[in-house]
């Protein structure tokens, strides 16, 4: 049977159904990324806390996929830019926070979520493809944050000092932690 064949099996009532499940996906998976922000410890000799947010948004990715999870995480910079309490508390909130010193890693959410969605939608479903992925998406989480504190700074060793060597460590267990539970989810959905 054709796509197009299939397509007229479908009511308007069960593609109406869909959406909503898929509004229902996005929203949650955005707050879910806002809960993950109030697991926050702050670290007195950087302004870039150690947080969950990181964690959430490359699970959001690899479970939502591509577009779903760059639409979650562009909502959720939408909430915070208009002030909801959706970012670390430790920051500023609101707009402020977008533009100061973790703006950069805010920044870049949506297209980590895309990116990593995107090269675990086209391949197995493994954990080595999920931390491939995982990892590729913290890659351009910390050249979006590194550029932008460089931008801030003028200094690509003070960048480096205040975004990234704390964070190595972290951001390798986040990433495991994150393949693993999206390969265990994906197999127990099919299950």
């Amino acid at each position: 049977m054709s796509k197009l064949a299939i397509q007229t099996l479908v009511t308007p009532q069960e593609r109406a159904l869909d959406a909503a499940r898929q509004v229902a996906l996005v929203v949650g998976a955005s707050l879910f990324v806002a809960l993950s922000a109030r697991v926050t410890i702050p670290l007195f000799f950087t302004p870039v806390p150690l947080t969950l947010q990181n964690f959430a948004v490359i699970l959001v990715g690899l479970l939502l996929g591509s577009r779903r999870g760059f639409a979650a995480l562009a909502l959720y910079l939408a909430e915070g830019a208009m002030g909801m309490p959706v970012f670390n508390p430790i920051g500023p909130g609101g707009i402020a926070q977008v533009l100061g010193a973790t703006g950069g890693y805010l920044m870049v959410y949506p297209l980590v979520a895309f990116l990593v969605g995107l090269i675990f939608e086209r391949g197995t479903k493994t954990f080595t493809h999920a931390a491939i992925a995982g990892t590729l998406g913290e890659i351009l989480l910390f050249a979006g944050g590194l550029t932008w504190l460089y931008v801030m700074f003028h200094s690509l060793k003070t960048a480096a000092y205040l975004g990234l060597y704390w964070f190595v460590a972290a951001e390798v267990i986040k990433v495991m932690f994150a393949a693993a539970i999206a390969v265990r989810w994906r197999r127990s959905a099919k299950a």
